[in-house]
C-alpha cells in the first residue's frame, strides 16, 4: 500500500452505504436494549461486543437546553425519576438511575464514546408529542463540535426535523421513519431531503426497496429480533435492520 493510500481519509457513511451495497448492517437499537439498560453507555458498548455495526439512540432537551439520551418525552418508565426530561436540568438528569446505576447520557458524551470507538450512530430526533424548538441545530452542531458529521444518520418521524437537519448541514446523512406503507415512499423521503427509508419492518416489500435503491435511498427497517424475519428482509434487499439482540441477527449477515 502506498503512503497516499495509507493517508487517505476512511469513507463517510454515505461512501460505505454506496461501496458496500449487499451488505446487512446490523443496528443496535438503543445498543443492546434486550440485554441492558436502553440508552446508556452500557447497552451502546454491549451492542458492538454482540456484533452491532450501528449505534440507534433517541435524543430529547433538558430545561436547560442539553441533548439528551433518552426514547420517552417522561423519565418514568426507564429511570427513577418522575415527569418530563424537558422540566429537567442536566444537573438533575443527572443524579438519576437509568437502569443498574446507569446515568442518564448526553448526546455529546454518546459521540465522544463512538468516536473513540470508530463506531457509527443512529440517532433519532424525539419530536412529538412534544417538540423541542431548535433541537435540529443543537444535534448539527454537535455533530460538527464532536468531528462525527461522517458518521451519523439522523432520523426522526418528524419529516420537517429530517429536512431541517439537512438544510444546516447538507453533509449530514438523513432519514424518515414511518410505520404504514407510504403510496410514494421515494417522494416522501425527497419532499424531506433524506438519504434513506426507515419504515416498520412489517411494511417492506422488494419492490419498495428496489425503487428507493434506484432513487439512491438506503433502506434499513426496524425493529426485528428473529432470524427468519431477517433473512426475509436481506432477500427482499434491505441495507440495515434494527434490532434488540445484534447477536441474534450475526449469521444473516453473512
Amino acid at each position: 500500500m502506498t503512503q497516499a493510500a495509507t493517508d487517505r481519509p476512511a469513507p463517510s457513511l454515505r461512501g460505505r452505504l454506496q461501496q458496500e451495497r449487499g451488505r446487512l448492517w446490523v443496528v443496535g437499537h438503543r445498543g443492546a436494549m434486550g440485554y441492558c439498560p436502553e440508552n446508556t453507555l452500557t447497552s451502546f458498548a454491549r451492542g458492538l461486543e454482540l456484533g452491532a455495526d450501528w449505534i440507534e439512540l433517541d435524543v430529547h432537551l433538558s430545561r436547560d437546553g442539553q441533548l439528551i439520551v433518552i426514547h420517552d418525552e417522561t423519565l418514568d418508565r426507564t429511570t427513577n425519576g418522575h415527569g418530563l426530561v424537558k422540566d429537567h436540568s442536566l444537573a438533575e438528569l443527572k443524579q438519576l438511575d437509568a437502569g443498574q446505576g446507569q446515568a442518564i447520557p448526553t448526546l455529546e458524551e454518546v459521540l465522544d464514546w463512538a468516536r473513540t470507538h470508530d463506531t457509527i450512530l443512529d440517532i433519532e430526533i424525539k419530536n412529538a408529542p412534544l417538540y423541542y424548538d431548535g433541537i435540529e441545530t443543537k444535534v448539527v452542531n454537535a455533530l460538527d463540535n464532536s468531528r462525527m458529521t461522517d458518521q451519523v444518520v439522523v432520523i426522526s418521524f418528524d419529516h420537517h426535523a429530517v429536512k431541517r437537519v439537512k438544510e444546516l448541514d447538507p453533509r449530514v446523512l438523513t432519514g424518515v421513519l414511518y410505520a404504514a406503507r407510504p403510496a410514494d415512499p421515494v417522494g416522501m423521503a425527497r419532499a424531506a431531503s433524506a438519504d434513506g427509508l426507515l419504515p416498520q419492518y412489517a411494511y417492506v416489500t422488494r419492490a419498495d426497496v428496489a425503487a428507493a435503491h434506484d432513487a439512491g435511498l438506503f433502506v434499513a427497517p426496524w425493529t426485528v429480533n428473529d432470524v427468519e424475519t431477517a433473512s426475509q428482509l436481506k432477500a427482499a434487499g434491505v441495507d440495515a435492520i434494527a434490532t434488540n439482540y445484534p447477536d441474534r441477527l450475526s449469521g444473516v449477515q453473512q
